[in-house]
């Protein structure tokens, strides 16, 4: 079987993702921030086409490597399934945001992808494959993080979006107002719960019923923790492609 060289084009789609991911993460996180539940589905529908070309383009191009194998030897192996996986994950996150599906599923489909993508790279370190054995075990530890980490992020999202009301992380206070009459438990407990009343002395719901939304520090932190560890996968594809790019160029099969 005739050695194809395209390491460096499959880097180059990793490269992509990584940056379209991470973006649509952060763009995700701002829209969440400021309460805007349409620009987070906005935001979602238009990155399907994109993330789902990327993701159409590393599927089929693994499910021929996976029949052809046109890599010398086990590099078929360490190389094309991690690949395979990777497009398919992107598929099915397509898929999920352009018909607006929860998108927790793709996410857990990456979760066990990730895994499965660090132990590759792991062994592949251990056995010394590749000129460069850390550079590609950074590469598989770095997608496999944001794969790991794409499950809790998408959760965040589906929660999120079942409140569209903007009730999601939102916090409850109210106005104290003194009761219109005095009451013997008033007077002999120096604190309780007030219900606000109206004139009537009847409660008034809305007078004791307030909400402010907050998006919670951990809310924030899993969000743009995938958006760094999706930037670290992008700087990692970048130094690996750079590494592979020169025999690419000047060796052609």
């Amino acid at each position: 079987m005739t050695f194809v060289d395209q390491l460096a084009f499959w880097e180059a789609t990793l490269l992509i993702g990584a940056v379209l991911l991470g973006y649509v993460g952060f763009t995700a996180f701002w829209a969440m921030r400021h309460n805007d539940a349409e620009g987070l589905k906005s935001v979602f529908r238009g990155a399907a086409a994109p993330v789902g070309g990327i993701g159409a383009v590393a599927t089929m191009l693994g499910v021929w490597s996976e029949a052809a194998w046109p890599l010398p030897g086990s590099y078929n192996i360490l190389f094309t399934d991690i690949y395979l996986l990777f497009g398919l994950t992107l598929v099915m996150l397509a898929i999920s945001m352009a018909a607006s599906l929860k998108l927790q599923y793709a996410g857990l489909l990456g979760l066990v992808a990730g895994g499965v993508t660090i132990a590759y790279g792991w062994q592949g370190y251990q056995l010394g494959m590749t000129k460069e054995p850390f550079q590609m075990f950074l590469l598989y530890g770095a997608f496999g993080l944001a794969g790991i980490l794409s499950f809790p992020a998408t959760v965040v999202a589906d929660y999120y979006l079942a409140h569209p009301d903007g009730t999601a992380f939102a916090l409850r206070s109210g106005v104290a107002v003194a009761r219109r009459r005095p009451s013997i438990q008033a007077a002999t407990r120096g604190v309780q719960p007030v219900v606000p009343t109206d004139a009537s002395g009847t409660p008034d719901p809305a007078m004791s019923v307030r909400t402010t939304f907050h998006l919670p520090i951990y809310i924030s932190a899993t969000l743009l923790v995938f958006v760094v560890s999706m930037a670290l996968a992008g700087i990692a594809a970048l130094f690996f492609m750079d590494s592979t790019l020169p025999a690419h160029l000047a060796y052609a099969p």
